[in-house]
C-alpha cells in the first residue's frame, strides 16, 4: 500500500521534474520465500502511466538448459532415441497485457523483446537430421504442462486513466533464482517506456538446507537417501513381524 501512495504522489502531487518518466512499476514484494510448506503465491504488480497506452508484462526466471528427448518404438518397446539441447530456455515464462501483445505491437518488436512463445530466441543444440521446431514446440507443452509457462494472457487492468494492476501467479514448484518483471508501456505501435524489475524466490530455512546439500553434495545425498530407504524398509518390516 505505500507504494501505491508513492505512485500516485509521483504522477498526482509531485514536481514535474520527478514525474517525467512515462511510466513507474513496483511489486508487492521483491522476494518470494519457499519454505516447507510452501503451495504457491501471487505477487503483485501495480504501476501507474503518465496517459492513455497499453501495458505489457513479461515475467521470465533464469535461463537453464533443457534437453527434450523423443521417444520411439523400437522393437515393440519405448525408447529415448533421440534428444536436443536448449541451452537458454527460461525456467519461467509468464505473459499478462491490457490487450493480446500481437494486436499492439509489430512482429518485429515481438521478436526484439521476446514477448510471446512464438518469439522467444531459443538457441538449441541439434543433429543436423533433427527437427528443432518439433523438439521447440515439445519443450513448450511441457513446461505449460508443469504450470512454469502460462498458456494464456493474464489480464492488465486500469484503475482509472492512469494507475494499473495484475496478479502474478508463481506455483509451488517454481524455481528458485533471479526473476526478471519487465513492464512495457507501447502507443501506436512503438515501445515509448519499459521498466525491469527484479524478483528474488529462495528456498529458505530446512528445506534450503536440504536443497543445497542435495546440489553441493550429490553423491554423498545419494547415499543417505539409499541408507535412510533401507533403514525405514527394515523398521517396517520388523514392526509387522513383531505385529
Amino acid at each position: 500500500m505505500m507504494r501505491l501512495l508513492v505512485l500516485l504522489a509521483l504522477f498526482l502531487g509531485a514536481p514535474p521534474a520527478a514525474a517525467q518518466s512515462p511510466l513507474v512499476a513496483d511489486l508487492s514484494k521483491h522476494l518470494v520465500a519457499i519454505t516447507t510448506g510452501f503451495t504457491g503465491t501471487d505477487v503483485l504488480l501495480f504501476g501507474a502511466v503518465d496517459g492513455p497506452g497499453d501495458v505489457v508484462v513479461v515475467v521470465r526466471g533464469p535461463p537453464r538448459a533443457e534437453k527434450v528427448r523423443r521417444k520411439e518404438r523400437v522393437a515393440g518397446i519405448w525408447m529415448n532415441r533421440t534428444s536436443v539441447i536448449f541451452t537458454d530456455a527460461p525456467s519461467f515464462y509468464r505473459l499478462a497485457a491490457t490487450k493480446p501483445p500481437e494486436a499492439v505491437l509489430p512482429p518485429a518488436l515481438l521478436d526484439r523483446h521476446q514477448i510471446g512463445f512464438e518469439h522467444l530466441d531459443l538457441a538449441v543444440e541439434a543433429d543436423p537430421g533433427e527437427n528443432p521446431a518439433a523438439f521447440r514446440d515439445a519443450l513448450l507443452r511441457l513446461k505449460q504442462r508443469r504450470n512454469l509457462y502460462g498458456d494464456k494472457v493474464a489480464p492488465v487492468s486500469f484503475l482509472g486513466n492512469r494507475l494499473f494492476r495484475t496478479e502474478m501467479y508463481f506455483p509451488a514448484n517454481v524455481p528458485v533464482g533471479a526473476y526478471s518483471v519487465e513492464v512495457y508501456l507501447v502507443r501506436d505501435g512503438e515501445v515509448v517506456s519499459a521498466q525491469i524489475t527484479p524478483l528474488v524466490i529462495s528456498k529458505i530455512g530446512v528445506g534450503a538446507e536440504v536443497y543445497d546439500f542435495a546440489h553441493q553434495r550429490a553423491p554423498l545425498y545419494g547415499i543417505i537417501a539409499v541408507v535412510l530407504a533401507m533403514s525405514a524398509g527394515w523398521l517396517a518390516a520388523t514392526a509387522f513381524k513383531k505385529g
